[in-house]
């Protein structure tokens, strides 16, 4: 990475010329030579028994303190002002006055209102840590887990008449961090004497641990189809909290196109998807190796995943 370029020098200024003007009041070194238009009069001399109007001013309710000429900070005093502040004083913010004692004054008021405010905004604001669950929600995973291999927790029994070519290598993987646990399986689905596979079946768990998805999960589900209109969604019934079935044929009975369909389930704060999908091109001619109806899909996806879940509980 390329670093800056350094801010251009200021030059030097000659030797004999005019030092250029300062900010403060008060002249000094920096300050513009006598006669400039933005030159003020240096301060007299202090006369004995007259007050100094160039020393620091003093603060209302506290007298100025006798001290030694020469030293900053002391109120009232004569003296040059404090270093680093034109006034002087122990600071750049002005010290408050105490309230007055007694007779009930609008400083002590304002005072004890101030209080009375901060106590009410927290009291305020632990309700609504209380209220909303704050950061210290627990997660609600209605007793699921996240397996390391997804594959051996899923059943899909229900497809196995119509593919009963087992898969010998599906594939898995699985995530595990504190904000989420998440496991998936892929399985290639065959007919008898397939060589590759006809359709293709998939689940994924995930187990949200820091936030809760039903929100996001439902404008998602519930709403598929207003970003792909081709595709149907339904609700369905005892299965989890909600679930949804979102599906598509596009074969209508010709040699191509293509049939999917998913069931997507949230439980508390966990989630879970089973889908299938089969594609026309990829089957034979012979006409025992035509694609399931959708129907009977959309049934093989709501019992195998009850199946499934009840599997993947504690």
């Amino acid at each position: 990475m390329s670093t800056p370029p350094k801010p251009p020098q200021e030059p030097e200024q000659p030797s004999g010329a005019p030092a250029p003007p300062s900010a403060y009041p008060y002249p000094n070194p920096q300050s513009p030579g006598p006669g400039s238009a933005a030159s003020y009069p240096p301060p007299a001399a202090p006369v004995p028994g007259q007050q100094n109007f160039y020393a620091t001013p003093t603060l209302v309710g506290q007298p100025g303190q006798p001290g030694q000429p020469g030293q900053p900070g002391q109120p009232g005093q004569p003296g040059q002002p404090a270093a680093g502040y034109p006034y002087g004083g122990q600071g750049p913010y002005p010290q408050v006055p105490p309230p007055p004692s007694g007779g009930g004054g609008g400083a002590g008021r304002a005072v004890l209102w101030v209080a009375v405010g901060a106590v009410v905004a927290s009291a305020a604001w632990a309700a609504g840590v209380f209220l909303i669950g704050g950061k210290g929600a627990e997660a609600d995973l209605r007793g699921y887990t996240a397996p390391a291999n997804l594959c051996s927790s899923t059943d899909y029994s229900s497809f196995e008449t119509e593919y009963p070519d087992n898969d010998g290598s599906p594939t898995h993987n699985a995530l595990k961090d504190p904000a989420l646990d998440e496991s998936y399986c892929s399985v290639n689905l065959k007919k008898t004497g397939s060589s590759y596979a006809d359709a293709y079946l998939s689940t994924q768990v995930d187990l949200h641990r820091k936030s809760d998805p039903g929100p996001e999960f439902t404008a998602m589900w519930k709403n598929y189809e207003e970003r792909y209109p081709d595709y149907d969604v339904e609700t369905v019934e005892d299965i989890g909290e909600e679930a949804y079935l979102v599906s598509e044929d596009t074969t209508s009975g010709s040699t191509s196109g293509s049939l999917y369909a998913t069931l997507a389930v949230r439980d508390g704060w966990t989630t879970y998807t089973m889908s299938y999908s089969a594609y026309l091109s990829s089957y034979d001619d012979d006409d025992d190796k035509d694609p399931p109806s959708l129907d009977d899909v959309k049934d093989w996806l709501k019992t195998d995943s009850k199946a499934t879940l009840d599997q993947l509980k504690d």
